[in-house]
C-alpha cells in the first residue's frame, strides 16, 4: 500500500522499519521539526525518526503545524492509502485524518479506553497496573478514542520501568501495525468501538510529580520510581560526602522494615516509607552516571540511620 508515516521518537522507529521490510511504498514521512541540541543547544538535531527515514532514503517532511490550507494540500497530494501514524506529537486536523483513502491508524501503548493521552507507559505503572496492551485504532477527531483494529497485551513485571515497558511495546507494536496493515489491505481488518466505561487520562508528566514522598505507602513509591525512570526521572535529596545532593532514583523494588519516612535503614539502601519499604536498586547523581546500588554506594557510601528528603 502507499503509505504515509507520521511518528517522531525512537518508539516510532521500530514500526517505520517493520513497514518498509513488509514492502509497502512509504511515500512520505512525517516528523516534528529538527530540535536544538548540543553541550550549547545551538545543533538543530533531526528526530530519531527523521534520522531513520532518511536512511532508508524516503521523503521527510517537517511542518511545524498541519493547520494551514497550504499543508493539507500537500498532504492529501501524495494520494496515500493509508496514515500511520504512532506518536507524532503534532495534532492532526479533520482534513488530514481524510486525507487518505482508508484513513489514519495510530499505533498507541495502552489498552484502550484506559490511558488515553500523553503518558500512558508511565501512568501505567505509576497506578500500579499488571498489564498493559499495544492497539492499533482508527483515528477521529476525539483524543484516541476511536475504534479498535488490533491489540496484543503486555504484562507489567513488578519491578519492571518505563523504560523496560517502552522498549517491549515499541517491539510489540511494530509488529502488530504490519499485521494491521496487512489485513487492511486485504479487506478484512474489522474495527471494535470503544468500550464506554474505563476511561482514564494519561496527562503529560509534571515536574512536580517527580520528587519522592516517603510518608506514601511503599507500593506507591515504588510505582512512582519505577513509572518515572528512566526519564525524567523520580528523585530525592540526600546527603552526600557533607553536601547535600539531588539525586535520582531509578530503580527499586519492595522490601520489608519500618522506621520514620525516608530513613535508610541499612547498607543496602532499604528505606522506610510511610508503610513498608523499598529498596533503592538504580540512582545517578546530578551530572553523574546511572549506577546499580553497589556501584552507587562504593563512590557514595549512605549509612543506617540517614535520612532521604
Amino acid at each position: 500500500m502507499r503509505i504515509i508515516f507520521m511518528g517522531t521518537p525512537d518508539f516510532s522507529v521500530p514500526t517505520l522499519q517493520a513497514l518498509h521490510r513488509a514492502g509497502h511504498d512509504i511515500v512520505a514521512v512525517y516528523s516534528q521539526p529538527p530540535r536544538k541540541a548540543g553541550r550549547r543547544g545551538l545543533e538543530l538535531t533531526p528526530s530519531p525518526v527523521h534520522r531513520a527515514a532518511a536512511a532508508l532514503g524516503l521523503e521527510v517532511r517537517t511542518p511545524v503545524s498541519l493547520k494551514q490550507d497550504a499543508e493539507q494540500a500537500a498532504f492529501r497530494a501524495l494520494a496515500a492509502d493509508v496514515a500511520v501514524v504512532v506518536a507524532y506529537g503534532l495534532l492532526l486536523p479533520k482534513a488530514v485524518l481524510e486525507g487518505t483513502r482508508l484513513g489514519c491508524f495510530n499505533g498507541h501503548a495502552s489498552a484502550l479506553p484506559r490511558w488515553r493521552g500523553a503518558a500512558p507507559i508511565q501512568r501505567a505503572i505509576m497506578a500500579g497496573d499488571s498489564e498493559t496492551a499495544m492497539m492499533i485504532m482508527k483515528m477521529d477527531e476525539g483524543l484516541d478514542t476511536g475504534p479498535v483494529a488490533m491489540s496484543e497485551p503486555v504484562a507489567i513485571g513488578p519491578d519492571m520501568t518505563a523504560g523496560d515497558l517502552h522498549d517491549v511495546l515499541m517491539e510489540t507494536g511494530a509488529s502488530l501495525m504490519v499485521k494491521a496493515m496487512a489485513a487492511l489491505d486485504a479487506g478484512t481488518l474489522t474495527l471494535a468501538p470503544q468500550p464506554e466505561d474505563g476511561v482514564t487520562y494519561a496527562r503529560k508528566i509534571d515536574k512536580g510529580e517527580t520528587r519522592i514522598d516517603w510518608s506514601q505507602a511503599a507500593a506507591d513509591v515504588h510505582n512512582r520510581i519505577r513509572g518515572l525512570s528512566p526519564f525524567p526521572g523520580a528523585w530525592c535529596e540526600m546527603d552526600l560526602g557533607g553536601k547535600r545532593e539531588r539525586v535520582k532514583l531509578l530503580g527499586s523494588t519492595l522490601s520489608a522494615g519500618g522506621s520514620a519516612p525516608g530513613t535508610v535503614l541499612d547498607d543496602a539502601l532499604t528505606v522506610a516509607c510511610g508503610t513498608g519499604a523499598v529498596r533503592l536498586t538504580r540512582l545517578q547523581k546530578a551530572g553523574g552516571k546511572a549506577l546499580e546500588a553497589d556501584g552507587f554506594l562504593r563512590g557514595n557510601p549512605v549509612e543506617a540511620g540517614t535520612r532521604l528528603d
